[in-house]
This record gives C-alpha cells, sequence and structure tokens, in this order.
C-alpha cells in the first residue's frame, strides 16, 4: 500500500492487514541515526483505522526518543562509550548494531555480542555500566539538547486538561530517560514512567507501563501507547493495547503503517487536529 502525504490528508483504509494474524518481530534500524522525517519536512498525514477513537482511552504511554523528542546532542552516545571502555574495557561501535525501537540494556547486548563476548563474562558487571551510563548522562545533561517534536506540548497540555493519565514507556534508562525530559521541560506531565535496565525487552516495558496504569487507576483502565517505531506498535499488541505511530523519528508513514497501528500522524500536530 503506498501513501501519499498531501497538505492535509486524513484517511480510513478498511483494508489496512488485520493484525490478528501472527506478525513477525520488526526489523531494528541499526547505528546511531539522527530523525530527519519531522513534520515539518514530511507535510501533513493521518491515517486511522475504521472505528478506532484516539481520544477514548484513559491512559496514554509515550515514548520517548523520536516521539516525545529528538536528542541533537550526544550525550546518551558519549555515556555508552563510557561505560562499555570503563567496565569491559573495550571500544563501544554501533556499526550493525540494532538501535531505534531497542533499549539501552539491548543495545549493550547486542554490541557485547557482535564483539564475541561471551554472556557469562558481562552479564554480571551489566548492573555497574548501567550504573555508570545514567551517572554519565545525568553529569552532563547541562549538555544536553533535545527538540520537542511538534505538537507534543500542546497535545500533553490538553489531554492533561482531559484528566487522562499520561505515562512514558521508552528504552531509556529511567534517569537517563527523566534526564531527557527534564532537559525538554516535558517531565511536569507524567505521573509514572516504565523503563529499560531491569527490563530488557520493549514487550516487557510496555507491560510494566500498563501495570502501573492500572494500579494508579482501576484495573479497567484503558491505555493506548505513542511511539516512532514498528517495534512500539508490536510491544503494544503483544500487550494487547492500541498503537498511534508518529512519524517524528527515523521511520516514514508508509513503514509505520505497513506494521497495522490503529493511527499513524506525521507528527502530534495532525493528532491535535483529527
Amino acid at each position: 500500500m503506498r501513501l501519499r502525504e498531501t497538505a492535509s490528508k486524513t484517511t480510513s483504509d478498511p483494508e489496512a492487514p488485520d493484525r490478528g494474524g501472527q506478525a513477525s518481530p520488526p526489523m531494528l534500524k541499526t547505528g546511531w541515526v539522527s530523525a530527519e522525517n519531522t513534520c515539518a519536512s514530511s507535510g501533513s498525514f493521518t491515517y486511522i483505522r475504521p472505528g478506532f477513537d484516539w481520544t477514548a482511552s484513559d491512559c496514554y504511554l509515550f515514548d520517548i526518543d523520536g516521539t516525545l523528542l529528538n536528542s541533537r546532542d550526544a550525550v546518551h552516545y558519549h555515556a555508552f562509550h563510557h561505560a562499555v571502555s570503563a567496565v569491559f574495557g573495550r571500544e563501544f561501535r554501533l556499526d550493525g548494531v540494532p538501535v531505534h525501537g531497542n533499549t539501552d540494556v539491548g543495545i549493550l547486548r547486542a554490541y557485547l555480542e557482535q564483539a564475541d563476548m561471551p554472556e557469562v563474562e558481562w552479564r554480571s558487571r551489566l548492573p555497574q555500566a548501567l550504573e555508570l551510563m545514567s551517572a554519565e548522562v545525568e553529569r552532563n545533561a547541562r549538555d544536553l539538547c533535545p527538540d520537542v517534536c511538534p505538537g507534543i506540548p500542546e497535545l500533553l497540555v490538553r489531554l492533561t486538561n482531559q484528566r487522562k493519565l499520561l505515562g512514558v514507556a521508552s528504552g531509556n534508562l529511567e534517569r537517563v530517560g527523566w534526564a531527557k525530559l527534564n532537559a525538554g521541560g516535558l517531565r511536569r506531565h507524567f505521573s509514572f514512567g516504565a523503563f529499560s535496565g531491569t527490563l530488557e525487552k520493549r514487550d516487557d516495558v510496555i507491560a510494566h507501563g500498563v501495570q502501573q496504569a492500572r494500579r494508579l487507576r482501576g484495573s479497567g483502565t484503558t491505555v493506548c501507547v505513542v511511539g516512532d517505531t514498528p517495534a512500539d506498535i508490536r510491544s503494544a499488541h503483544v500487550n494487547g493495547v492500541p498503537a498511534i505511530a508518529v512519524a517524528t523519528g527515523i521511520y516514514g508513514i508508509e513503514e509505520l503503517i505497513a506494521c497495522n497501528p490503529e493511527m499513524c500522524v506525521s507528527c502530534c500536530d495532525d493528532l491535535l487536529r483529527a
């Protein structure tokens, strides 16, 4: 299915693939690639699955990188380098390492496996590496330069005014994720967060976010995931909740639509207009 982007386009495709079938895990893009595919450059686009009401959920779980903001600095990247050098005595390289849609722990695992270091050698040292990464980001927090994605501040205020519960579900380590949100002026909007660290897989991060939402608001709380990667969409569906995909990261609209989200927009400006 090829989708044309226009100045203002909304589509509802009854022939979108049914997610009831078994979907293959999405391929994660490799390397530390910056997001070019923002609303300002890609135009306006809105896809909604027939019958889906994006405003109906009680809680919204937002990914951070590529969804709420894009980092225009190397603080997080250098924290990986510092930890890998100090703890494992290696030079951290991302050639061929899946990054986008992965978690910090998953990125470290992929790097160490590519470096032919057996898990029995690195697993016991992983907590030390994660602590060093978190401390390094906090130490250099003044150098964080996040660009908040289009429409995000307005969207968060609107959802808060509607008494929606807002959380983050991110592959970042907890202290790293909160540092980025503080730098972007977004921390105050969120009641809770689910992060990598003790959790390696994004499916488990989303599951933890859903569990927290239902502890806070009750077992019947409905949850929607907002993310910018195929992994966000897949993990939302694995956990039985809908996904809104935003093309403000490195994945384009066609790549996201192919993963069958309930909704897909160029950016959250389009979500506000939907």
